[in-house]
Formats: C-alpha cells, structure tokens, sequence
C-alpha cells in the first residue's frame, strides 16, 4: 500500500504548534489605524487590557505595548528568533546597543544563545490612512552545545532573499520566499554561524509560499527524517494529494514523499517549517529554552544578576524616527542597509 504523504492535519491556535527542531510560530496581523504624533494608533485606548493586550478589538492589538505597539525590553536565552516582517515595520534596539528597523519582507534571524534583552516594537508611521503589520515570529531551537553562544544577528533584506518561481500547466502562478533551505539549486543567504539551519545537513527550510487561484504545484520530496509541515493560513481551499486542508490548519507530512499542492477559487498563502530533528530534551520557562531544570534556574540567576548586560536604552519601548529607514546596527557598530 502506498503510504501517504499526509500524516495530520491539525487546527492552528495561538501561537502556532511546531515540531523540533522549531519551538513555535506566532502569526501577527494587525490593522492599525492611523498613527499620532508618537507613532501609537491614533484612536482611544479604552477597553484594552494595556500591557497585555492581546486580544483583537477594531482589527488590531497593542500585545504588551501601553502607548505604542509590540514588545517592550525582554529577555531570551536558548534559542533563536526569526521575524518575518510581511507588512508593516519593526523597531529593534537590544542589550548590546544594536538596533534596526526592517520591514515588507525583510527577515531578522536573531541568535539569542547566553543572554539578550530585545525590543520589539511596531511604530505606526502614517498619520494619514491605516497601518498594517503582519509578520511570523519562529522559535528556532539551539543544540546543547550552542545555547549559551555570543548572541548575534542577522538581517535578510527584501531583496536578498530569493524567490522560486513555478507555472503550471494552465500558467498558474505559484511563487516562494526562500528563506532557508534549498529548492532546485537556488542559493539563500546564511543563517547565524551558530544556528541549526547553518548546517546544511539539517535540511532547515523556511519558506513563504503564495499560490494563485486555481494554481497546482508539486511541492519536492525531501530527505528523509525531517519534520515538515505546511501551515495554510490564507486563502478558501487548498487540496494535499486530494486530501482537503480547512483554511487556517497545518499538515504534518512525510519529509520524503513530493506532494501535490491544488489551490482553490482564491490566492493562498503558505508558510512550510522543515529541520531535521535536535532531539534533545528541551525545557522552556518563559523566554528561555534550556535543556535541564537547573540550566532554567541559571538562566534566571544570570538574568537577574546583569539583566543580560543591562538595558542602554532610555526607555523600554524605544522607537526610531518617523523619518528613518529600513536599517541595521549590529553589536560591533558596523551598518547595513537594504539596497532595493
């Protein structure tokens, strides 16, 4: 009997459920409303549970923000971010005096590794029509031997990460974001030098994936042994090998079969987690992804000691300019910016 490429598919929740080597995925669309002079929404706050505000009230949040959105100074250690800023733009500004702002598909890749605090902030620029912001945060694990590395970061501008392009028969579009991971030769930018995804026999894959209405795609086997799932989270209709996925669900596939994707009546996206499994014990308290109960009690220990090399900010919620661009400033003072 053949075996199908379909193991589960399962209803997606807040945040999004992953498999190792990935912790979880939190999708974030939020349409802000017209911003005031200090780039919070230019409406009234009423109502909103401040700080912790994370249910959705006229179509956005404020999550732990009081007067500007996002996420004020926190602390990481374990693991990594990955920040997928779809729409909108993100405020960056962390413990070791680095900063950025980035945004409309650029990708933060973020080694929190022995200790940093960030923020995360999501200003609302335009005084004269509505903001939105959509974005993924992906927790990416660390092995044993990397979770108390430097920390450090990486951004993946717009216009370096490449796009895979395919047409059907009918000259139906489907177009991929290639993140990580590799499909038919195409070349991605690296990953942090301590990441899982660094080294190319984990097979990690990120990839946004956008199908036009009616379009058909054969999404390529794999290696075997990996953990893969396609989260289909826009769109009316998607088929799996005939198998039909609700919008809003994940499927877990098997790693080593191709799969035939089948889009229904409307444009669907897509986003696909793909690594080969770390397996090692992962213990998670809060922002911090260890592998034993001690090594969590340290990790608070060392926090609560030097808050991770302090915080350089005047605030906890800083933001940048209105005026400013997309840019990055890493911990050694050096600058990128996009160039498309």
């Amino acid at each position: 009997m053949k075996k199908q490429a379909v193991i589960r598919i399962k209803k997606l929740g807040f945040p999004w459920e992953t498999a190792d080597p990935f912790l979880f995925c939190v999708h974030h669309e939020d349409f802000y409303p017209a911003g005031n002079d200090q780039m919070g929404p230019a409406a009234s706050l009423e109502g909103r549970n401040i700080g912790q505000d994370f249910e959705i009230k006229d179509g956005w949040r404020m999550y732990h923000g009081d007067k500007i959105p996002g996420f004020p100074a926190h602390p990481h250690r374990g693991f990594e971010t990955v920040t997928v800023a779809q729409k909108g733009l993100i405020d960056h500004a962390d413990s070791m005096g680095a900063a950025g702002r980035y945004g409309f598909g650029d990708v933060q890749w973020m080694t929190a590794g022995k200790g940093i605090q960030h923020a995360e902030m999501f200003p609302i620029l335009n005084k004269d029509k509505e903001n939105t912001l959509e974005l993924f945060q992906i927790w990416l694990n660390l092995p044993r031997v990397n979770k108390l590395v430097d920390p450090h970061f990486t951004m993946l501008w717009a216009d370096m990460i490449p796009k895979y392009v395919s047409r059907d028969a009918e000259g139906k579009l489907t177009e991929i974001d290639v993140i990580a991971g590799r499909i038919e030769g195409i070349q991605t930018p690296s990953p942090p030098p301590d990441s899982w995804a660094a080294d190319s026999a984990n097979a990690v894959a990120i990839w946004t994936i956008r199908m036009e209405a009616g379009a058909n795609w054969k999404l390529p086997a794999g290696e075997a042994g990996l953990n893969r799932t396609l989260y289909f989270f826009k769109g009316t209709a998607l088929n799996l090998d005939e198998e039909s996925i609700p919008p809003y669900h994940g499927a877990e596939l098997v790693s080593e079969k191709e799969v035939c994707l089948k889009n229904g009546a409307a444009e669907s996206r897509i986003l696909l987690l793909q690594g080969r499994p770390i397996n090692e014990p992962v213990v998670q308290y809060g922002p911090f992804v260890m592998n034993t109960q001690e090594e969590i009690r340290r990790a608070y220990q060392d926090y609560q000691t030097d808050q991770f090399g302090g915080w350089p900010w005047p605030v906890q919620d800083p933001v940048h300019p209105r005026s400013k661009g997309r840019f990055a400033r890493h911990f050694d003072g050096t600058e990128d910016f996009p160039t498309g």
